[in-house]
C-alpha cells in the first residue's frame, strides 16, 4: 500500500504560479512512477504529467507543456508539480497517483491516489 497526500493548492490570478506537493508513505516510494491528474467540475480526470522512479523520464500533457514541471525527491518521498503561467482553464482538483511502471497517461492504470487539492485560477 502507498498513501499519498497532496498539498499546495489555492487561488491565484491568471499568470501566477503554484507549487503542488505530494508526500508518499508506505511501500518504497522510489519504486513507483508518479503522476499528476486533474479534474475540473463536470469533466473526466485529465492526465497532467508523469515521472519515472529515477526522475530521468517525464511526460506532459500538451496543454501544460512548457508551463508545468514535475519533479521528485526520493529521499523525502515527495513529488512536486511546479505550475507557472497559470490559466483559468487550469482550475481543477489536482491528484497525485502512483503505479509501478512509468509511461502511462491513463487514469485506470494508476494504483494509488491522493485525496486531491483544489487549484483555482481567476482571470
Amino acid at each position: 500500500q502507498v498513501q499519498l497526500v497532496e498539498s499546495g493548492g489555492g487561488s491565484v490570478q491568471a499568470g501566477g504560479s503554484l507549487r503542488l506537493s505530494c508526500v508518499a508513505s508506505g511501500r518504497a516510494f522510489s519504486y513507483y512512477a508518479m503522476g499528476w491528474f486533474r479534474q475540473a467540475p463536470g469533466k473526466e480526470h485529465e492526465f497532467v504529467a508523469t515521472i519515472s522512479w529515477t526522475g530521468r523520464n517525464t511526460l506532459y500533457a500538451d496543454s501544460v507543456k512548457g508551463r508545468f514541471t514535475i519533479s521528485r525527491d526520493n529521499a523525502k518521498n515527495t513529488v512536486a508539480l511546479q505550475m507557472n503561467s497559470l490559466k483559468p482553464e487550469d482550475t481543477a482538483v489536482y491528484y497525485c497517483a502512483a503505479r509501478p511502471q512509468w509511461g502511462s497517461r491513463l487514469r485506470d492504470e494508476y494504483d494509488y491516489w491522493g485525496q486531491g487539492t483544489q487549484v483555482t485560477v481567476s482571470s
